[in-house]
C-alpha cells in the first residue's frame, strides 16, 4: 500500500482483515501518522467533518458504524445529523487498523515510514524502490498516494519573500501561520474556511482572493431527502444539453421542496456516468467553466462552520476579494502583495488554499512513473488512467497494479469523498485478494456491477435471465436452468432458481437447486454479496414468512444493486413482494442512490408514484423507462394505472393494445395487461367488448393459477356488482383452475382477497364460509381482521342481506389497503358496498361515493350508476 492517508488505511484494513497470516501487507508513508492524510491530520476541533457522522462509515456494508463509534468514544449524546470534528475521524480509522491487526490468523502489518521513489518490475513481482535504498518485493500494489497542494499560481517573487505556506497541512496550524499580522489566503473552498477559522485574532484582519470569489455553500438542517435526477440524465451526451437538464432539474426541486440541495444530492448517484459520457472536449470545458459552481454546492461547510464564518466577515476581520495574486515585495513585518483587483495587501504570511493539483506532474512518484509508462495521466489531464475496479492502465509486466481515490478523478471526477473512498477500499481489496489466491481475471459481472463466479459465457447468460425478469419477460427460469447445466458449480445460479421457484409455486424444484448452491459454494471463493445473497435465500425458504423476508431485506440493504433480490422483494404484477403500502415506497425510494436513472428502477418507481396520485412524475417516469426499453412490463403497469386513475380510458385502451400486440407475446403475466385493458373497456361502457376480451384473453384455460382469482374471478365479480354482467358458469370454471390449496388456503392477505372475490362470483357459499373460518383462525393480523368480515360481507351479498353487507363492509373499505394489491385492484370492495348501499335503500350515500370517484376519475360506467340512483347531486 503506497499511501497511509484514509484511501490506503481502508483498503489495508480490508487486506488484512481478508488474508491470511502466510500474507504481510507493507503500508508506505513517509508522514508520521496513519489515517488521517491532510483531511484527518487536524487537532483543531472547529475542523468538523463536511458530512453528517450518519454518512462517514468506513465500510458500505455498515452504514452506521462510525456514528456507533462516535457514540462509544467521543460523544455518548450524538446525534447522526451531527458533524464531528475531523479529528475524530482519523482516530476511527486507526482504531479500525489497530483492530484488524489483532485479529486471529489475519495478515501481518508492517507501516514503513518512508517514500517510495519507483515501481518496477521483476517480471513476476513488482519491486517498490524506496528512498531509504530498500527494496519491497510485492505481488500487489495499490497506489493511494494524495494529490499534493501545489502552489503554480504563485509569483517568485511571492516564493522567494520567504512567506507563501504552501501547503498549510504539514504541520499543524498554529505552528505554520505567525500570531500577528494580517494574512492571504489564496482559494476560497473548504481549506480556506479551515485555516481561516484557525487564524483569526482579535485585531487581525483575514484576506482571500479566488478568481471566483465564490465560498462553499452550507449543509441546511434537517435535511431534506434526495430528489432522483431526471429520467434519462445520463444518456445526455454533451455539455451544453447537460447544463440545460441540471438547471431545470435544480428548479423544479426548489418549486417542490424549496431546497437546491435535494436537486445536487439526488445528482450524486449518476456523477460518475454523467463524466464518463462526456467527450474529452466538454471535460476541459467543464473544468475551466462549471466546476467550480459544482463543488461549491456539491462540498459544502456544516451549518456551525458557517455561522462562524458569518461572524468573522460580519465583524470586519474577514476582506474578500476576488482575481488573483501578480506580485508581491518583502516588507520589514512580512509581504506586500498586489492582486488583479487593485489591491495592495500588507500581510505577515500568504497561504495556498487551492487545494491538491490532480495533475501526476504535482508528485514526484507519479511523474517518475508517467516517464517510464507504468501510469499515464487520466482523461482531462486528471489523476491516472484505471479501468474497471481500479486497475492501473500502463506497461507494467505482470504486475497486480491498483489505484484508488483522487488518483481516479480523472476517470470518476467524483472520487475523493468517503462514500466513493469506502466503496472503492473494499472493491479493490477484494480485486488484490482474488488475484493473490491465484484468480487473475476479473470476474464477469450482471449489468449492475454484482460480480458472478462463473466464465463470462455463462456470466452473460445470467444477466440474459436477469433481463428477462426485469421486463417481465418469460424465459427467465429457462435461461438460468441454461446457466447453471453449463456451469453446475454456478452457486448464484442455483440460489436464483430456488427464490424464483418457491416465490413463483414450483413447490419441489426449488428444494433440489437450494441444496445444490450449498453443494457447490464451497468450491469457489464466493464474493460477499453471493455469499450474502445464498444466505438470505436459505433464510427465506427455510423458515417462517417473517424471518425469511427479514434476511432477503437485509440482503437488500447491504447490496442494493442486487436487481435479482430486489425484484423478489417488490410488489409486481405478479402480485408478491415482501412489503406493501408505504413499506413498498420507503424499499423503492431508498433505492435511489444506487440506481439513479435506470431504466427499470424508473418503472418500479413509476409504479409508487401512481400509487401515491402523484400522477405526472409517474407518467414521466414510464415515457423515460419504455423509451429506453420498450418491452418494460413494469412501466408498462404503471402507465397503464396512471391512464386507468386519471379517467383517460380510450387513450389509455389505445395505447395498450399497441403494447399488447407489439409486446404482449412475449411478456410474463400478460393477462394482467388484458385485464387493464378490460377495465378501460368498462369504465368506457363497451361492456361487449370487455367480453369479448374476457372471453379471449382472460377466461380459463386462456388462464389459470393465481393469476385466474386475480384477473378473471376478480373482474366477473366486478362485472357483476356493477351491474355490468353475471356468468355464474364463467365463475365455476376460473375456480377449477385453481388448485385446492391456493384456493382455500391462500398464503397471503391479498391473495385470500381474491380468493374470496371469486368465491362470490361462482356463488360458492360453502366454501366461501370455510375460507372465513380459515381466515379467522389465521395468525396474520390482516388476513384474520380483514379477510374473516369481508367473508362475511360477500355472504351477506349472496343472500341479499344488503343491509348487514353494509354494516361489515363499511370498516372493511376504509381499511383496505392494508390488503396490498392497486388501488384499482381494491376498488371492488367499494363497488360492492356501493351496490349493497343502494340496494338497502341508502342511495345517497351511494351516490356520495359515486360522486367522489366522478371528481376524481371520469367514466361512463359510474355516471351512469350514479343516474340510476334516482338521487340529485350531493353538495
Amino acid at each position: 500500500m503506497i499511501g497511509a492517508g484514509a484511501a490506503g488505511t481502508l483498503t489495508a484494513i480490508h487486506l488484512i482483515t481478508h488474508l491470511s497470516s502466510r500474507f504481510q501487507v507493507e503500508l508506505v508513508d513517509p508522514s508520521p501518522l496513519t489515517g488521517r492524510g491532510p483531511a484527518y491530520s487536524t487537532d483543531d476541533d472547529r475542523h468538523l467533518l463536511n458530512v453528517p457522522a450518519s454518512g462517514m462509515s468506513a465500510f458500505p456494508l455498515d452504514p452506521d458504524h462510525f456514528f456507533r463509534y462516535v457514540r462509544a468514544h467521543h460523544d455518548r449524546e450524538a446525534q447522526p445529523q451531527d458533524f464531528v470534528p475531523r479529528r475524530v475521524y482519523g482516530d476511527y480509522l486507526n482504531h479500525l487498523l489497530t483492530t484488524a491487526t489483532e485479529f486471529p490468523g489475519s495478515a501481518r502489518l508492517i507501516r514503513r515510514h518512508d517514500t517510495v521513489t519507483d515501481l518496477t518490475s521483476d517480471g513476476r513481482m513488482s519491486v517498490v524502490h524506496l528512498a531509504s535504498g530498500e527494496q519491497i518485493n510485492a505481488r500487489a500494489v495499490v497506489l493511494a498516494t494524495s494529490a499534493k497542494p501545489a502552489a503554480h499560481w504563485a509569483p517568485q517573487s511571492l516564493i522567494d519573500s520567504g512567506r507563501l505556506i504552501a501547503d498549510p497541512w504539514t504541520a499543524p496550524l498554529g505552528e505554520t501561520i505567525p500570531d500577528t499580522g494580517d494574512i492571504l489566503l489564496v482559494g476560497t473552498g473548504l481549506t480556506m474556511v479551515d485555516v481561516a477559522l484557525s487564524a483569526d485574532r482579535p485585531g487581525r484582519r483575514v484576506h482571500t482572493v479566488s478568481r471566483h470569489a465564490l465560498v462553499p455553500a452550507r449543509h441546511v438542517l434537517p435535511t431534506t431527502p434526495p430528489v432522483p435526477p431526471p429520467p434519462g440524465i445520463t444518456r445526455i451526451g454533451d455539455l451544453e444539453s447537460l447544463r440545460r437538464v441540471v438547471d431545470e432539474h435544480v428548479s423544479r426541486t426548489i418549486n417542490e421542496t424549496g431546497d437546491w440541495r435535494a436537486a445536487i444530492d439526488g445528482l450524486r448517484p449518476v456523477t460518475q456516468q454523467l463524466w464518463r459520457g462526456l467527450s474529452d472536449d466538454d471535460r476541459v470545458e467543464f473544468l475551466r467553466h462549471d466546476a467550480r459552481l459544482w463543488e461549491i454546492h456539491r462540498h459544502r461547510m456544516p451549518p456551525i462552520t458557517a455561522r462562524r464564518l458569518d461572524r468573522l466577515r460580519d465583524s470586519g476581520r474577514w476582506r474578500e476579494h476576488q482575481g488573483q495574486v501578480i506580485d508581491a515585495e518583502t516588507t520589514a513585518d512580512g509581504v506586500r502583495v498586489r492582486l488583479t483587483d487593485g489591491a495592495a495587501l500588507e500581510v505577515a504570511a500568504v497561504v495556498n488554499c487551492t487545494g491538491p493539483l490532480s495533475s501526476p506532474s504535482a508528485d514526484p512518484l507519479l511523474a517518475t512513473l508517467a516517464q517510464s509508462g507504468v501510469v499515464r495521466p487520466g482523461p482531462a489531464g486528471m489523476g491516472i488512467d484505471t479501468a474497471g475496479l481500479g486497475r492501473v492502465v500502463g506497461t507494467l509486466a505482470g504486475a497486480t497494479l491498483f489505484a484508488l481515490g483522487s488518483l481516479r478523478r480523472g476517470n470518476l471526477y467524483e472520487s475523493t469523498a468517503m462514500p466513493e473512498i469506502r466503496v472503492q477500499a473494499y472493491n479493490v481489496a477484494s480485486a488484490v485478494v482474488r488475484a493473490l489466491h491465484g484468480e487473475t481475471r476479473q470476474r464477469p459481472t450482471d449489468r449492475y456491477d454484482q460480480a458472478l463466479s462463473t466464465s463470462s459465457e455463462v456470466a452473460a447468460i445470467y444477466d440474459e435471465a436477469l433481463g428477462s425478469l426485469l421486463r417481465l419477460q418469460e424465459g427467465t427460469e429457462e435461461k438460468l436452468t441454461q446457466a447453471v447445466t453449463l456451469d453446475p458449480a454456478f452457486a448464484q445460479g442455483h440460489a436464483a432458481l430456488a427464490l424464483l421457484g418457491h416465490e413463483w409455486g414450483n413447490t419441489t424444484g426449488w428444494r433440489q437447486h437450494l441444496a445444490r448452491a450449498h453443494a457447490v459454494a464451497g468450491d469457489r471463493h464466493l464474493d460477499e454479496r453471493e455469499s450474502s445473497f445464498l444466505d438470505a435465500v436459505t433464510t427465506r425458504l427455510r423458515t417462517d414468512e417473517a424471518t425469511g423476508a427479514a434476511a432477503l431485506l437485509r440482503h437488500i440493504r447491504l447490496y442494493p444493486r442486487d436487481a435479482l433480490a430486489v425484484s423478489v422483494a417488490v410488489p409486481t404484477v405478479a402480485f408478491g413482494g415482501l412489503t406493501s403500502g408505504p413499506q413498498t415506497a420507503d424499499l423503492v425510494e431508498g433505492l435511489g442512490k444506487a440506481y439513479g436513472d435506470d431504466w427499470w428502477y424508473a418503472g418500479q418507481l413509476a409504479f409508487v408514484r401512481q400509487d401515491q396520485q402523484r400522477w405526472k412524475e409517474a407518467d414521466e417516469l414510464t415515457a423515460y423507462a419504455l423509451s429506453v426499453e420498450p418491452a418494460s412490463g413494469h412501466a408498462v403497469h404503471a402507465r397503464a394505472h396512471v391512464f386507468y386513475e386519471t379517467g383517460r380510458h380510450d387513450e389509455g385502451l389505445s395505447w395498450l393494445d399497441r403494447w399488447i400486440v407489439e409486446h404482449g407475446p412475449g411478456a410474463n403475466h400478460r393477462s394482467h395487461f388484458s385485464w387493464h385493458a378490460v377495465l378501460h373497456e368498462l369504465m368506457s361502457g363497451d361492456l361487449a367488448a370487455a367480453q369479448r376480451r374476457y372471453a379471449h384473453e382472460l377466461a380459463p384455460p386462456t388462464v389459470d393459477g393465481p393469476r385466474a382469482l386475480v384477473d378473471a374471478g376478480a373482474l366477473l365479480w366486478r362485472a357483476r356488482v356493477t351491474g355490468c354482467w353475471q356468468d355464474d358458469a364463467a365463475a365455476e370454471r376460473v375456480l377449477a383452475a385453481v388448485d385446492a390449496p391456493r384456493l382455500n388456503q391462500p398464503a397471503t392477505p391479498f391473495a385470500a382477497l381474491h380468493s374470496a372475490l371469486s368465491l362470490a362470483a361462482a356463488n360458492d357459499e360453502r366454501r366461501l364460509a370455510a375460507l372465513r373460518d380459515f381466515s379467522h383462525a389465521h395468525s396474520d393480523p390482516v388476513i384474520r381482521d380483514l379477510v374473516t368480515p369481508l367473508c362475511d360481507g360477500l355472504a351477506s351479498v349472496l343472500a341479499e342481506d344488503h343491509a348487514a353487507a353494509v354494516a361489515i363492509l363499511t370498516p372493511v373499505v376504509s381499511r383496505a389497503s392494508a390488503l396490498g394489491g392497486s388501488a384499482a385492484q381494491r376498488e371492488v370492495l367499494e363497488d360492492t358496498l356501493i351496490t349493497s348501499l343502494a340496494a338497502s335503500g341508502r342511495s345517497a350515500e351511494a351516490a356520495a361515493l359515486l360522486d367522489a370517484r366522478l371528481c376524481r376519475r371520469p367514466s361512463v360506467l359510474d355516471r351512469r350508476r350514479r343516474e340510476a340512483l334516482g338521487v340529485s347531486v350531493i353538495e
